[in-house]
């Protein structure tokens, strides 16, 4: 029997991605609300909003986008277990961004220094070009 009203694929699937992030259900706190926007009575009646916490990391999620509980507990899951990962990975994807930020940032220093000293060369030859003589109109 299916605990969410899904495949059995698509459970297998959510358990397997609970296990490789190490959430488990111990760690999940699962209310439910009242729903709101459209739906008419069914919704305004029955509590099929769910909220769930992630207790160690205190993310929550609110899922209402069916009216049906079990389906909305099963994307809840779904939508914590993505933010969970993007966290995760998150991470490494910041330092690596930080990394291209700093490469970046050096690459101009050197582009800046170049136009300088190109700008210094040009001031020289200008100076010396002034030093050279002049001819002067005879009179």
């Amino acid at each position: 029997m299916s605990l969410f009203n899904v495949s059995s694929e698509k459970e297998k699937g959510l358990s397997e991605r609970m296990e490789r992030l190490g959430v488990s259900e111990a760690d999940l706190r699962e209310t439910f609300v009242r729903s709101s926007g459209p739906g008419g009575q069914k919704v305004n009646k029955v509590s099929s909003c769910v909220q769930l916490v992630h207790i160690p990391s205190g993310l929550s999620v609110k899922c209402q986008q069916s009216r049906s509980q079990t389906l909305n507990r099963f994307t809840a899951r779904r939508l914590l277990l993505d933010r969970i990962e993007r966290i995760k990975h998150g991470a490494v994807q910041a330092e690596r961004q930080q990394a291209e930020k700093i490469r970046r940032q050096k690459r101009r220093r050197s582009r800046r220094a170049k136009e300088k000293t190109l700008k210094l060369k040009h001031m020289q030859a200008e100076k010396k070009s002034l030093r050279s003589k002049t001819s002067l109109p005879l009179e």
